[in-house]
């Protein structure tokens, strides 16, 4: 067993303890003493060990721990806010147990009193940090207690713009995509779709072409998602989504702006360079182990129809995995909605009977007809962009 394994073993099994006894208990000061201890030999290999909780994957740094895939402790901790967790070689036992109290609180699983002293120390320079994924892999400090709320306030995605945007970026010069960004932004628009108790869909409209791909990347994320949740699938499979939804078009970002951006039709040799990003966007999908696998083949799948047409080409039909289906009908249906170089906008009413067209040749029948009803039925909330917001490419 390695390290990272070994602390994080000792980890749940302290978080248990303490939920049991209570301070200065010999079981539970035990438990905290362990867990030290496999801290510190960690720090002994690495100055500053880094763990990231992305639902059922845990990273090491930069690294997916194969053994503790689907880790109940790792749904649990991300869950609460607590999705980042980094520590420095000269993390003093204090302000590990602190964390360990805080963890607690938020898990509810501690002592309101015990939780309020701890906080109240760990606000001070420690060897801990820990909170929500941010931009460019950086932690969020956070000391309360409750778990991120956000109650009636308006809600921005300025920050997850720019974390794509980001991203892409770093696709082009040469590094991986990032998972823990990639999760970090799809945990955002959840909560979006979801900030005053029931669903909303907010997308964003940009003015500005050169950021079609970022806005696009986002608002099929959300639209999967809420598709993915009127077809009443599990949460895994709604985040699975949103993952999906964020990278299907990563690979265009290796095509080049003349094409992306070009008013007028393209030429065969354009086309070809465009039908490329599919391939090219599932690769490098597929470079990062830390990503799922489903979302290389929505990539490769989602410009592929249910006849068999579409690209990359097939020399039959075949059939997609459904993820690749929901992702389809979303990514034609915001695609046809936004303002390009080569046509106007599309009004949301021709788009979904244009959708609706297309059942049973283009497009899957359940996804579509579900899609169709929940755009009919939810009115679109539009999110505005300070830069920018907006034949189907």
């Amino acid at each position: 067993m390695s390290a990272p394994v070994r602390f994080l073993t000792s980890l749940a099994q302290t978080l248990s303890k303490m939920g049991l006894y209570a301070a200065g208990h010999p079981s539970r000061e035990h438990a905290v003493d362990h867990c030290f201890a496999q801290l510190q030999r960690l720090c002994e290999e690495d100055v500053t060990p880094r763990f990231s909780f992305l639902a059922a994957d845990v990273i090491y740094n930069s690294q997916t721990l194969r053994e503790l895939r689907e880790w109940e402790w790792s749904v649990r901790l991300a869950d609460v806010g607590i999705q980042r967790l980094e520590f420095s070689n000269s993390v003093s036992r204090e302000d590990f147990e602190d964390f360990l109290v805080l963890a607690l609180a938020r898990l509810g699983m501690g002592h309101t009193a015990e939780s309020i002293s701890a906080a109240a120390r760990i606000e001070r320079p420690s060897g801990v940090r820990f909170g929500m994924l941010s931009v460019r892999g950086t932690a969020v400090d956070s000391s309360s207690v409750g778990a991120p709320a956000l109650g009636n306030a308006p809600y921005s995605l300025s920050e997850e713009i720019e974390t794509v945007q980001w991203m892409h970026e770093e696709v082009l010069q040469g590094h991986s995509v990032e998972a823990g960004e990639a999760d970090a932004v799809v945990r955002s628009l959840a909560l979006a779709m979801h900030a005053n108790q029931g669903l909303k869909i907010p997308l964003l409209q940009l003015t500005r072409y050169d950021q079609y791909t970022t806005t696009h990347s986002l608002n099929v994320s959300v639209l999967a998602m809420a598709l993915g949740e009127r077809l009443g699938l599990a949460r895994a499979e709604v985040r699975a989504i949103g993952i999906s939804g964020l990278l299907h078009d990563l690979g265009k970002v290796r095509i080049p702006t003349e094409i992306l951006q070009k008013p007028g039709r393209l030429t065969e040799l354009e086309w070809e360079v465009m039908r490329r990003h599919p391939e090219d966007g599932a690769r490098l999908i597929l470079a990062n182990d830390a990503l799922p696998e489903l979302a290389a083949v929505v990539a490769f799948e989602h410009h592929i129809m249910l006849d068999g047409g579409g690209y990359p080409h097939r020399r039959k039909p075949c059939d997609c995995h459904t993820i690749s289906k929901i992702v389809h009908v979303c990514d034609l249906y915001d695609a046809l909605r936004t303002h390009r170089p080569y046509r106007p906008a599309w009004p949301s009413p021709k788009v979904l009977q244009y959708i609706e067209e297309r059942i049973g040749t283009e497009l899957d029948g359940d996804a579509a007809r579900a899609f169709v009803t929940l755009m009919r039925e939810s009115e679109p909330v539009e999110v505005p962009f300070d830069e920018a917001a907006p034949a189907y490419r």
